[in-house]
């Protein structure tokens, strides 16, 4: 029996000792991230899955894994010889975790889940679905902490002030406009479990989560008060002070359980998709009246603020200098000296990170040779890593935590001759990242109603992605970002506004052959306003050249020929002050007019 099975069968064993007929294992942490620290990676321990989205249902007899596209292949090779079967969340046929849970089980059976790590919406669907039909919850137990040797502990990182001169707003002023939120609907407290929202509201960053600057801390807002309920060892003398200067109360993080308990009758504002259950139920139990809505700080920390994007715009200066040199390096070394997806995904991390101002990642380095590139969020292992030869296409995705904001790119690198397949595919991707990236609209428009523009050319072609074609990112937070997105089957799409930053990242994918996806960070403009109506557009923030070995000339017609040189012109005169003589030399080159 493999290491898995025998994880499976220990959980299974403490489930028949408390009586529980199926365990649902999320990937959330009591703030339902996206990414958690490892004493959270329940699923991944148990499943040997290590995407960053998926959830695990065991039962006495049988274990499934949901993943979305994203993680079609690695799902399907990270399961191997495990007796857990795959399902493709969205595909025709497939179940939804809780149309399996319906079916497995009957009345009389428990449901077991920690309900620190569930969602409010989903914990609330399982009332609806199974109770009704005899089916019991029970939510207090984490058994995956029983059987779960040496579990890492939760992260003691001290938390630390980011001071207004990046921020841009005080926490003073940042409370005003949630309590006006507040006021308006009549709320006597609002509570926030969202960890970049916390960190945001109060200008305090962390790092209890790799590559996600933020501290483990939930709070309280009132009228007249504010709570942040956090480990009381994380906070310093200047953290502390900043904390009582501001009139924020720090609590013990755990007992904000408790603390719940006191709004009985009382209007409380929240949002469920971004609340564990746990909490939730104290809530409901103790007679509060919930409103449910989205955190008023989802919206106010996606536009960001004049000093944000000027901190954000350095940001991407120097991350664009890192991967020009590093483009130069590969293109000049490929097929001379030994490399493989591991060894340059160091190379990359590493000149990321020897900048001064780099604090961290912000996210782990996808680098994505051939085969491996049709992988979506592939993530190189020791036992993955294959040599990178001088032909094909090497698919990198990269991100860095500067003290001036958050960066992601992705470029897809030729690394010499390529099939004729793959230069089309590549002129494909091309033509839909650069036609977004110019798309002017009116006032008004959402993620979802420009999502076709960027799809179009690939719809034409018969091809498509499994996957959004841009997420929001945070300013010196997580790397993914609400509520903005370019999803045209996204729910609750919210309105582009002037401010708002947001990745343009199409990509085709062709498992067992290649993968291509090119990404640039985008800002929301205004531009003319007229009788029509006040017209949007979008401004780059990425200044990388599009591998032009890549790009066949005659695959793309004049206006996306436009469209390229006009770029690269602004890439190589925003980046050319910066490189000595050799590097201007060649990123002219590869800046060329086509």
């Amino acid at each position: 029996m493999n290491v898995i099975d025998m994880r499976l069968e220990a959980l299974r064993a403490s489930m028949r000792k408390a009586g529980i007929t199926a365990y649902y294992i999320p990937t959330d942490d009591f703030h339902l991230s996206e990414y958690v620290g490892d004493h959270f990676k329940c699923r991944a321990y148990l499943s040997g899955f290590t995407g960053s989205a998926g959830v695990l249902i065991v039962t006495l007899e049988e274990a499934g894994l949901w993943v979305d596209g994203r993680y079609f292949i690695q799902g399907e090779e990270q399961l191997k010889g495990t007796s857990i079967t795959l399902y493709k969340m969205g595909e025709e046929g497939v179940p939804t975790t809780l149309e399996f849970l319906r079916s497995r089980l009957a009345a009389g059976d428990v449901l077991g889940f920690d309900g620190r790590t569930v969602p409010t919406s989903f914990g609330r669907q399982c009332e609806e679905a199974l109770c009704g039909k005899g089916v019991r919850l029970e939510t207090g137990r984490d058994l995956v902490d029983e059987v779960w040797e040496n579990r890492p502990p939760m992260s003691e990182a001290p938390a630390y002030v980011l001071d207004t001169c990046y921020a841009g707003e005080s926490v003073q002023d940042k409370l005003k406009r949630v309590r006006a939120v507040m006021a308006e609907k009549g709320a006597k407290a609002h509570v926030l479990a969202s960890l970049t929202d916390v960190a945001w509201l109060f200008n305090i960053r962390g790092s209890d989560v790799a590559c996600t600057p933020v501290v483990l801390a939930f709070a309280v807002i009132e009228r007249e008060a504010a709570y942040l309920f956090i480990d009381p060892k994380k906070l310093d003398e200047q953290v502390t002070k900043y904390l009582s200067e501001n009139r924020i109360v720090p609590m013990p993080y755990s007992a904000v359980y408790g603390f719940l308990e006191c709004y009985s009758g009382e209007k409380v504002l929240l949002s469920e998709n971004d609340l564990n259950y746990a909490l939730y139920a104290k809530l409901q139990n103790a007679g509060a009246v919930i409103l449910n809505d989205m955190n008023p700080t989802a919206l106010m920390k996606a536009v960001k603020n004049g000093t944000e994007l000027k901190n954000n715009r350095e940001a991407h200066l120097k991350d664009a200098l890192v991967m020009v040199r590093f483009m130069k390096w590969l293109k000049e070394n490929i097929g001379k000296e030994p490399m493989t997806e591991l060894s340059a995904a160091r190379k990359l991390d590493g000149m990321r990170l020897a900048q001064e101002s780099c604090l961290d990642l912000s996210f782990t380095t996808i680098c994505g040779y051939a085969a491996h590139g049709a992988i979506v969020h592939y993530s190189v292992t020791e036992e993955t890593d294959i040599p990178l030869e001088p032909r094909g296409l090497l698919l990198v995705d990269s991100g860095g935590q500067y003290r001036e904001g958050t960066t992601d790119i992705t470029r897809t690198f030729a690394l010499g001759p390529l099939t004729e397949e793959e230069k089309r595919h590549f002129a494909l991707v091309l033509q839909s990242m650069l036609a977004l990236q110019d798309a002017k609209f009116l006032y008004g428009a959402t993620g979802a109603s420009l999502d076709m523009v960027a799809r179009q050319p690939l719809w034409i072609a018969g091809l498509d992605y499994k996957h959004g074609t841009g997420h929001g990112v945070g300013f010196r937070l997580s790397v993914h970002e609400g509520p903005n997105s370019f999803r045209y089957n996204g729910k609750n799409s919210a309105v582009l506004e002037d401010g708002m930053v947001t990745t343009d990242e199409p990509g085709v994918y062709i498992a067992g052959s290649h993968g291509i996806r090119l990404e640039n960070e985008l800002v929301c403009c205004k531009g003319e306003k007229n009788e029509y109506g006040q017209f949007m557009h979008f401004e780059p923030l990425t200044f990388v050249p599009l591998d032009l070995d890549a790009i066949d000339p005659d695959l793309i017609d004049s206006t996306d020929k436009g469209r390229l040189n006009a770029y690269h012109a602004a890439v190589y005169e925003t980046l050319a002050p910066h490189l000595d003589e050799e590097e201007r030399a060649w990123l002219k080159g590869y800046t060329r007019a086509v």
